[in-house]
């Protein structure tokens, strides 16, 4: 997610930067997924915001969530203050805990940009990082991966070496840059490498196929087709496979992941980091992947803002088709398109902001809508 202008348009007839190849599918496109990576479902996932661009105690919360104040009030704060509160900033970073009868997991969606402010906002929670299983990487920047270096040796140091696995793609790894409006390129900071998460002591899959992730309580996606008419990524976007090669447009970024929970008498919750393939696009593919399960919610960033905004019209309209109950936007969402999702969808509509709780489980009486519940 990030906000440059570029005047150089670039053809772009099915080509993609020369990083990432494209891969044929190799499964029928009306096929579900194989009954070995489906997901089961699970009876509750609690959902902690630890990195995201937002801080706003007194935005409007669902009613299955907790907000900021109450976490850290919980956490043991004995006063609210800045020392007391999280630190917002560019990226997202989510705590993902799920339980089937007495087995439960804890898996990392993303971190976020920064070491220091993710550790502090862990703190500032009560989040143990202890806890954390695995990590699924959802794609290579720096704004979803930068907290990685100071994560893993907290996480290592309470679990032991070899004990925290973290899952990516080998596309995950090149070199990212921007064109910006006046035809300069300017690179973004480069993710830590699987070496470099090895030798702090994780495991690294790296592999682009899909997979499911402890006990199939989390399906970790492969590849997201591209099929919507609109949704055909930024231009400005650039990569390259080394410092000493051509930059070459990577509009797609095909290396985006996305990691799907089934929670039972819910449905699908889908949570979609960045959405640079088009949040249409990831439904599609989550449909077309478990065509007999409604998408309850997506949560992420939908990449709407900036440049991206004349495709708001399109994506609340495409949205349309799922008829998911509940929209959670953060990140690179944009403020447009918070607004005109709202307009089109209503109370399913809401604004995600650091340190918020939510709780997605299915109330014994007739409500269908998730329950308010403590950490």
């Amino acid at each position: 997610m990030l906000y440059f202008h570029s005047v150089k348009r670039i053809l772009f007839v099915g080509l993609i930067c020369l990083c990432h190849p494209i891969q044929a599918e190799s499964s029928d496109p009306k096929s579900s997924v194989p009954a070995d990576l489906k997901p089961v479902a699970v009876d509750s996932l609690i959902v902690d915001v630890l990195s995201d661009d937002v801080s706003d105690t007194y935005v409007s919360k669902t009613t299955f969530s907790e907000s900021e104040l109450s976490n850290v009030v919980k956490a043991g704060a004995k006063v609210i203050s800045g020392e007391t509160l999280l630190v917002a900033n560019l990226g997202y970073g989510l705590r993902l805990r799920t339980k089937v009868g007495s087995t439960e997991h804890v898996l990392l969606f993303d971190t976020g940009t920064e070491g220091q402010a993710f550790l502090h906002n862990c703190k500032a929670m009560g989040v143990d990082l202890g806890g954390v299983e695995a990590i699924a990487i959802t794609h290579g920047h720096w704004d979803h991966m930068g907290a990685l270096p100071q994560a893993i040796p907290v996480i290592v140091a309470k679990r032991g070496r070899g004990n925290l696995t973290i899952h990516v793609n080998q596309d995950m790894f090149v070199e990212r840059g921007l064109e910006l409006s006046n035809k300069e390129i300017i690179p973004v900071e480069e993710v830590i490498t699987q070496s470099g998460m090895e030798a702090l002591g994780a495991k690294v899959v790296n592999d682009p196929k899909a997979r499911g992730l402890l006990d199939q309580h989390f399906y970790y996606s492969g590849e997201i087709p591209r099929v919507s008419s609109f949704e055909k990524g930024r231009q400005d976007h650039l990569c390259r496979s080394g410092h000493k090669s051509d930059w070459h447009p990577d509009p797609l970024l095909m290396d985006e992941r996305m990691v799907v929970v089934n929670v039972k008498g819910l449905g699908l919750v889908v949570f979609s980091a960045c959405s640079h393939a088009g949040i249409v696009n990831v439904c599609t593919e989550v449909k077309r992947l478990f065509p007999d399960i409604s998408i309850y919610a997506v949560m992420g960033g939908l990449h709407l803002g900036g440049v991206m905004e004349k495709l708001i019209p399109q994506s609340v309209e495409g949205l349309k088709p799922f008829n998911i109950f509940h929209i959670i936007t953060g990140h690179c969402t944009g403020w447009r398109a918070l607004h005109a999702l709202a307009n089109a969808y209503g109370d399913r509509v809401s604004q995600s902001a650091i340190g918020t709780t939510y709780t997605f489980e299915k109330k014994p009486s007739k409500e269908t809508t998730g329950t308010t519940k403590a950490k």
